[in-house]
C-alpha cells in the first residue's frame, strides 16, 4: 500500500512500524513540544503532498494531534485505538507496538477535518447517550470513539471531534446501537 501523502508521528520507531505497514514517507515530531521550524515543515509538506497525523492514542498523541491540527487546518487524521496500539497488553502504548494491519486499516479511515462545517451531531445527542456525564460516561466515550475511529476524548471534547470530522446523524446512532449491544453482552468490543 502506497501512501502519498507524509504521515506525521512522534519519533523513529512509529517510523520503522508504519514502513512494516506501507509505503510511505513520514515526518517525525520528536515529542510534543513541536517546534515552529516543524510545523512550518507540516504546513509546507501539507501544500505539497497533503498530511496524515498519526500519533498514539494517549494525552501526548492527542496534544500533537491538537498543536498540529490548530497551526494546520485540513490535515487528515489516522487513529489508532488504545487495543491496537498495546497488543501485548504490558503497559507500553503506541503506534510502534501497533500490528501492520492495525496501522493500514487506520490508514484505510481517515478522516479530515472541517473546521467551518455546520454541527450534525448537538450536545444534547451526547447528553441524552449518556456521554457527557454519569458513571459510565468515561467507557462509552472510549468505546464510541474506538467503534468510529476518531480516538478517546473527554466529554467536552466529544462534541467538538464528532463535528469537526462531520459524524454524520446516521453514524452516531450506528455507534450507539453498537455501544447498546456492547454493554449488553451481545458482542466483544
Amino acid at each position: 500500500m502506497k501512501i502519498k501523502e507524509v504521515i506525521v508521528v512522534e519519533g523513529k520507531d512509529d517510523t520503522k512500524r508504519i514502513n512494516l505497514a506501507v509505503n510511505a514517507d513520514t515526518l517525525e515530531t520528536r515529542g510534543s513540544a513541536i517546534s515552529d521550524e516543524t510545523l512550518a515543515q507540516i504546513e509546507e509538506l501539507h501544500d505539497k503532498r497533503g498530511v496524515i497525523v498519526f500519533t498514539d492514542p494517549d494525552f501526548s498523541g492527542e496534544k500533537i494531534r491538537k498543536i498540529i491540527q490548530e497551526a494546520v487546518p485540513g490535515v487528515k487524521h489516522a487513529f489508532l485505538t488504545k487495543k491496537a496500539a498495546a497488543p501485548d497488553h504490558k503497559g507500553s502504548l503506541g503506534v510502534e507496538h501497533a500490528d501492520p494491519e492495525a496501522i493500514r486499516e487506520a490508514l484505510r479511515n481517515l478522516y479530515t477535518e472541517e473546521p467551518d462545517a455546520t454541527p450534525m451531531i448537538s450536545r444534547e445527542d451526547l447528553a441524552v447517550a449518556g456521554l457527557i456525564s454519569g458513571p459510565k460516561a468515561k467507557i462509552r466515550r472510549r468505546i464510541l470513539g474506538e467503534y468510529l475511529r476518531i480516538g478517546y476524548v473527554n466529554g467536552k471534547q466529544l462534541y467538538k471531534r464528532l463535528n469537526l470530522f462531520q459524524i454524520t446523524p446516521e453514524e452516531f446512532a450506528a455507534a450507539l446501537r453498537y455501544l447498546e449491544q456492547v454493554e449488553e453482552g451481545k458482542i466483544d468490543e
